[in-house]
C-alpha cells in the first residue's frame, strides 16, 4: 500500500457501503482525485480485496477496507478508530450504506423495518458524530449523505426507505448549519433509479408486491419516473461526490441535489 502523501490539499475519505454499486464508484472517483479512501462494505472477500487493490493501483492513493457493520454503532467507532490509525484523520465521509424492503406498511416485516432505519439513517449520525468535531477543529471538512430521489419525494411500499431517507436530508441540512462557520459543508445527493444490485433487488419483490412482471416494474415503475428512461450511471454519482470534495464546491452546502432523470422535476 503506497504511503499517505504529504500534500496540502491530500484528504482522507471513509466511503460505506462502497464495495459494490454507487459506493464503489464513489470510492473511484474519490481515489482518482488524489484521496486516501477507507472502503466498507459486505461482499465476497475476494472481489473486495481485488477491487480495493485495482483503485489503489491505477489510481496511485492508498485504500484501505474494514468491514464494519453499520447497523453496530460499536463497529462504527471501530472503523473511525481504524480510519484514524491508518491515514491520521478523516476528512471526508460519504454515508452511502443502505439496503432496501419492497412491501405495504401492513405486511411490512418489523425486522426489516429496524435494519432499514439502522443502516440507512443512524449509521449516517453516529458517523457524523464520530467525525464532525475533527473536521470543524481542523477548519476543513465534507460530508457527502447519498440519499435518494426519495429522500424527496414517495414511492408505495417503501415507507421504511422513504422515512429514512428524508431523514438524512433533514440531517444534511443540520450539518450544513453547524459547520458553516467552521469550513465544513455537507450535502445530500439524492439518485434516481440506478441499476445497483440493490436496485436489482427491487424488481423481483416489486413484481411481487404489484403483481406484475419483472420486465414491467423495469418500464413501467422504475424508468416512469424518469423522464430521461435511462438509468443514473454509478459513475456519475462518483463524479459529483468528487466535485463536492473541490474548491470549487465550498459555497455549496445544505442541498440536496437530485441525480434522477428529471424524476422530481415533476
Amino acid at each position: 500500500m503506497p504511503d499517505v502523501r504529504a500534500a496540502p490539499d491530500f484528504r482522507t475519505a471513509i466511503v460505506t457501503g462502497s464495495t459494490s454499486g454507487i459506493g464503489l464508484a464513489v470510492a473511484r472517483s474519490l481515489a482518482e482525485a488524489g484521496h486516501a479512501v477507507m472502503m466498507n462494505g459486505f461482499g465476497d472477500a475476494g472481489q473486495i480485496e481485488a477491487d480495493r487493490s485495482a483503485i489503489e493501483a491505477e489510481t496511485g492513493s492508498p485504500v484501505a477496507y474494514h468491514g464494519a457493520d453499520m447497523s453496530d454503532p460499536a463497529q462504527i467507532a471501530d472503523l473511525v478508530a481504524a480510519t484514524t490509525a491508518r491515514f491520521g484523520q478523516i476528512d471526508i465521509v460519504v454515508n452511502n450504506a443502505g439496503i432496501q424492503t419492497v412491501a405495504l406498511i401492513e405486511e411490512f416485516p418489523v425486522d426489516r423495518y429496524n435494519l432499514i432505519m439502522a443502516i440507512n439513517m443512524s449509521a449516517a449520525w453516529h458517523l457524523c458524530r464520530a467525525t464532525f468535531g475533527g473536521m470543524k477543529a481542523r477548519g476543513w471538512g465534507r460530508v457527502i449523505n447519498v440519499a435518494s430521489a426519495h429522500g424527496l419525494v414517495a414511492s408505495p411500499y417503501k415507507s421504511a426507505y422513504v422515512m429514512a431517507k428524508h431523514a438524512v436530508v433533514g440531517l444534511t441540512k443540520t450539518l450544513a448549519l453547524e459547520g458553516a462557520e467552521h469550513g465544513v459543508t455537507a450535502n445530500a445527493i439524492c439518485p434516481g433509479y440506478v441499476l445497483t444490485p440493490l436496485v436489482q433487488a427491487q424488481i423481483p419483490e416489486t413484481a411481487k408486491a404489484r403483481g406484475i412482471t419483472e420486465d414491467a416494474v423495469i418500464r413501467d415503475v422504475l424508468l416512469a419516473a424518469q423522464p430521461t428512461k435511462s438509468f443514473v450511471q454509478p459513475g456519475q454519482i462518483g463524479a459529483l461526490a468528487a466535485f463536492l470534495c473541490t474548491p470549487a464546491a465550498s459555497q455549496i452546502t445544505g442541498t440536496a441535489l437530485p441525480v434522477d432523470g428529471g424524476w422530481t422535476a415533476h
